[in-house]
């Protein structure tokens, strides 16, 4: 399986991210530990939602969409409340 996830800052709730991974464990996990050069100075994240899909082109084309304008439209709407 592959998993398009979007998390938000604890300490800085307006920190988004949204990212795609097979193994959303260890994924997370190295947000949270610095691992990540993107996300390190916004730690610790919270998994807000995450999609799976069985096929790893549809999470990328899905997780392009949600970082599009419409897509973050939409995201905005379903996902982050």
């Amino acid at each position: 399986m592959f998993y398009v996830y979007l998390i938000k800052s604890v300490s800085c709730p307006e920190q988004k991210y949204i990212g795609m991974t097979g193994n959303l464990r260890q994924r997370l996990e190295d947000h949270n530990s610095g691992r990540s050069l993107h996300t390190s100075k916004y730690r610790p994240w919270q998994l807000v939602n995450y999609i799976a899909f069985s096929s790893k082109n549809a999470a990328l084309e899905f997780e392009q969409y949600l970082k599009s304008g419409s897509g973050s439209a939409f995201s905005n709407r379903h996902f982050w409340k």
